[in-house]
């Protein structure tokens, strides 16, 4: 069976002078988690590869171009499922951490450690 690794920018009216920074951003993210399934990498893996190589573009509201909070400070959420086990882990309001799912990925691991 092949994989296949599909993920989004984001559900909003893209600007036009953001159009291509996006459709980019997203092929580049497919592409790192597709990279880390052909690699030997779990599902779970390819997600988080895929959701940090958002978090550290500057085109999406995730990560490095979070919107700012009502007192103009960036505070970040985020979830992460494996869908084999239903296990999750999330995070929220969260400051000073470039790649929050993988905070929310090792809060899932501790939880069920």
């Amino acid at each position: 069976m092949s994989a296949v690794v599909v993920v989004h920018g984001g559900a909003w009216a893209i600007p036009e002078d953001l159009v291509k920074a996006s459709v980019d951003g997203v092929k580049a993210a497919a592409r790192q988690g597709s990279s880390v399934l052909k690699g030997g990498g779990s599902a779970l893996d390819a997600v988080e590869a895929a959701v940090r190589a958002m978090e550290d573009n500057p085109a999406f509201n995730a990560g490095h171009g979070a919107a700012l909070n009502a007192d103009g400070e960036v505070e970040l959420d985020s979830i992460i499922m494996d869908g084999r086990t239903l296990a999750s882990g999330a995070v929220a309001s969260v400051k000073n951490i470039a790649n929050t799912v993988s905070l929310a990925r090792a809060v899932m691991e501790k939880v069920l450690s």
